[in-house]
């Protein structure tokens, strides 16, 4: 039987709870529709809530607890985190999740957030019905870094940028610790609020934030492309508030994009004026890694390399590489140093 032992990375998008010998247990989007009445009934989370994302009837709320890779809906989270280790929502190989007096949680937090911020990850948990035993806290440019195939132990620079759904985090890392790091309010919901905005402007076609998403998957470039390519989206009319099809343009959706993308690659610069000589030196001979699921965008990686002058190594699944850290940490007596209790943490 597995150990009951957890690591937990609350991303915007997608929640990841990794158990000790088993893998990646679950990998749902981070909602839950909650019944609006005096004891807000949870009626559904993670994939099966989404799925009634801008659907549902007034009387039901969809929502994200996590907004800008914090807790926004602290009650909202931790009733998630809860469900999933009841029932069967966490099930993986015909066992589901538990945790008893026993249990141990790691849980991933950004590095520059408050210690307010941070503070509330703990508590998610220690608050809660899960009984615990330990409670670990790890920051997530270094699980980041470890899931990706990164040696973070060494006196090596590491630049590591992490593209998620509401923010980027770039971090600069050296002998398992932080070095620079950079939080921007910059991911994939605000490259689909763009798109909303353009396709609004140009078409007169309200859509939805999930028609956005599709239009960013089918034609968002990091770079603006010669050939024009087109999708066609349905939404209501601006005018006549009627149903309606318009067709997009891949060179649409590249302007809508291109004011927070040049905000990244901003960012990326400044961390790298800011990096000392010598780890400079190793990040020119190893380049930049990318992570999170906002890097399956299109040509993002040769953006990034045509206005650093640095390689780009991208990985196969880069929305999960903070989540197989936090594994890695977890199975490997060597790296549980990475991990720390709130009490002596030495975040700042």
């Amino acid at each position: 039987m597995s150990e009951k032992i957890y690591g937990i990375d609350m991303g915007t998008n997608s929640l990841k709870i990794y158990q000790k010998s088993a893998g990646v247990a679950v990998h749902q989007k981070n909602m839950i529709a909650i019944v609006k009445r005096k004891d807000k009934e949870p009626l559904a989370i993670g994939d099966e809530a989404y799925s009634m994302y801008e659907k549902a009837p007034k009387n039901i709320e969809v929502k994200q607890p996590i907004v800008n890779g914090v807790i926004a809906d602290f009650t909202a989270m931790q009733i998630m985190i809860q469900l999933y280790f009841k029932g069967n929502y966490g099930k993986k190989s015909g066992e589901g999740l538990s945790a008893n007096g026993n249990s141990e949680f790691y849980i991933a937090v950004p590095t520059d957030i408050t210690e307010v911020e941070k503070r509330a990850f703990y508590d998610l948990i220690a608050s809660s019905s899960l009984k615990t035993k330990k409670i670990r806290i790890v920051e997530k440019p270094i699980a980041d870094a470890l899931g990706a195939g990164l040696n973070v132990k060494d006196a090596t620079g590491r630049l590591i940028v992490n593209i998620g759904a509401d923010t980027t985090e770039i971090s600069l890392i050296s002998l398992g610790g932080i070095v620079q790091s950079r939080l921007l309010k910059i991911g994939g919901t605000k490259f689909d609020e763009a798109i909303q905005q353009a396709v609004k402007k140009k078409h007169n076609l309200v859509i939805g934030m999930k028609s956005a998403e599709r239009l960013k998957m089918q034609l968002a470039s990091g770079i603006k492309e010669k050939e024009e390519v087109t999708y066609d989206v349905m939404g209501r009319n601006l005018i006549t508030g009627l149903p309606n099809r318009v067709t997009v343009t891949n060179h649409l959706i590249y302007e809508a994009m291109s004011e927070s993308l040049s905000s990244i690659i901003d960012a990326i610069k400044f961390i790298l004026e800011k990096t000392p000589p010598e780890l400079s030196m190793d990040i020119m001979h190893d380049g930049v890694c990318m992570t999170g699921g906002s890097t399956h965008i299109k040509n993002l990686d040769l953006l990034i390399q045509q206005e650093t002058g640095l390689s780009i190594m991208k990985m196969e699944e880069p929305e999960l590489t903070v989540v197989k850290g936090l594994g890695m940490i977890m199975e490997n007596p060597e790296y549980e140093r990475m991990a720390y209790n709130l009490q002596e943490s030495d975040f700042h």
